[in-house]
């Protein structure tokens, strides 16, 4: 019985709608303790992200960004404050529940691809696909096939991850984090690992899928970037110092 209390009490939580906003926080703080000591990472931030938008989160390494995007993804959870995303209580699912969630709302590329070497490119990008059984098992290839087409680097499928450049790997990460078609794409650092003008063409990519509908945040500390973003959240020790729309935004 208290099992399904529980369960029942999680499934509410849950599927709490707010603002109607794709990504909202309220009041997120996060404490690390570590000896005795505590590590005030996030203070108490509350913001809203709409769909369509690209966002960047900037500040020096320990403003927070990383622990930010953590908390989004739900890969950590928050110490004191509530997360939602797309309606549902990030804050308040179990890691079961988590793990469900994230492999069909939550697309995540990271700084160093983190593609398996001993898979090729297509199998892959055809991975998440195969853990969530999102995508009709008779669709995954063609669906992977198209996703790698979009990226620019189909030729790429049958290759194994080492055989291609920096640049067609993200290109693959980012086809990969695309797979179950979620509604938020998060990258972390995305670029650092590559040089300027692939770096470029890799943030077009990411700023293109906004113009189709997707959520972009991409933590980043490259104010080059500027020209790709809606908006820039800049974090300094844990807390918003300044949300602004860019260039881009005005633009539009």
């Amino acid at each position: 019985m208290l099992d399904l209390q529980t369960h029942n009490k999680e499934t509410a939580v849950a599927e709490q709608v707010t603002t109607g906003s794709l990504v909202e926080c309220r009041g997120v703080s996060k404490v690390y303790v570590s000896g005795g000591e505590r590590f005030h990472a996030l203070r108490a931030i509350s913001l809203d992200v709409a769909r369509a938008e690209c966002v960047a989160v900037m500040g020096r390494s320990g403003s927070g960004k990383t622990t930010l995007i953590h908390l989004l993804t739900g890969i950590d959870a928050p110490t004191s404050g509530e997360i939602f995303v797309q309606g549902r209580a990030v804050h308040g699912m179990s890691q079961e529940a988590l793990a469900v969630w994230r492999g069909t709302t939550v697309g995540v590329v990271f700084q160093f691809f983190q593609l398996l070497p001993t898979l090729s490119v297509v199998e892959n990008v055809m991975l998440p696909m195969d853990f969530c059984d999102a995508v009709p098992r008779a669709m995954r290839l063609d669906r992977a096939m198209a996703l790698l087409e979009r990226l620019g680097i189909p030729e790429q499928a049958r290759k194994r991850p080492a055989d291609l450049s920096g640049g067609q790997q993200q290109r693959a990460a980012i086809a990969r984090a695309l797979a179950n078609d979620p509604p938020l794409l998060v990258a972390d650092e995305p670029t650092g690992n590559l040089d300027s003008s692939t770096a470029h063409a890799v943030m077009g990519l990411l700023a293109s899928l906004a113009d189709d509908g997707k959520t972009v945040l991409t933590v980043t500390h490259d104010s080059e970037m500027d020209r790709y973003f809606t908006r820039t959240i800049a974090l300094q020790e844990g807390a918003v110092m300044s949300d602004t729309a860019t260039l881009a935004a005005l633009a539009s």
